[in-house]
């Protein structure tokens, strides 16, 4: 685990996969910066890999994460994507095992290693209550729990799901913070899913195909605060 990533509960995470890239990534992390510093909450963004720079030089509040990175060291390999050059274009962090991009347990923890000596935080993906407890013990950053099957669907995990995912983070390392994700579609999903105690969660699609984008991430940011404010009795 990097020590030094400065985020804290709640937060946010914003995927655009690959619907975006360039000026219009720019501008929809723009919004997300202002709506983030509006609301005093940490938002990661996971662009493109060549809009990692773009997104760190131009905004001030959102952690720019890469959406991989390999494990190698500095040397051979064509088309990979090498640990310190995510470090230097910008990044603070980078996700890993994504249901679009999963990696084995065994290559999970080298690349969190990796990422550790380099000093960038490690968002990891994971499916079932069982990949939540194996990822928990290698100990990253921060956690995605998010049903594979629900992703991109529009329903949301389980209050079940949600409720055992986080105890069994916290009993392993209560250092870890625990998004939930998956099917977050609104603003009032993202209410819901902080009310069961998640510390945070995210959306890809409830922003990228909303009619507004920019007035979906206002949305789900204020609801991001409003439900954890009402959580913690602030």
């Amino acid at each position: 685990m990097y020590k030094n990533l400065k985020i804290k509960p709640p937060f946010f995470e914003v995927g655009p996969k690959a619907f975006l890239y360039g000026e219009k990534m720019l501008k929809l992390a723009q919004v997300i910066d202002k709506t983030a510093m509006k609301y005093d909450v940490d938002v990661i963004v996971t662009p493109q890999y060549t809009d990692i720079k773009l997104l760190a030089d131009n905004t001030e509040r959102i952690l720019v994460f890469a959406q991989h990175m390999d494990y190698l060291p500095v040397g051979r390999g064509l088309g990979s994507v090498l640990p310190e050059a995510v470090k230097a274009a910008g990044a603070v962090g980078v996700m890993l095992n994504h249901a679009e991009k999963p990696l084995t347990m065994e290559e999970i923890e080298k690349t969190i290693k990796r990422a550790d000596e380099v000093e960038l935080g490690t968002i990891v993906c994971a499916n079932t209550v069982e990949d939540v407890k194996a990822i928990a013990k290698m100990s990253p950053n921060l956690i995605v729990a998010e049903p594979t099957d629900l992703i991109g669907t529009g329903q949301t995990s389980d209050s079940n799901y949600v409720i055992e995912t986080i105890k069994t983070v916290r009993e392993i390392n209560p250092d870890i913070m625990v998004l939930q994700g998956a099917g977050i579609s609104n603003g009032n999903d993202v209410y819901n899913t902080i009310k069961l105690g998640a510390q945070a969660t995210g959306s890809t699609s409830g922003i990228i195909k909303a009619d507004d984008p920019y007035a979906m991430v206002e949305e789900m940011l204020y609801n991001l605060r409003k439900a954890w404010d009402e959580v913690n009795g602030r």
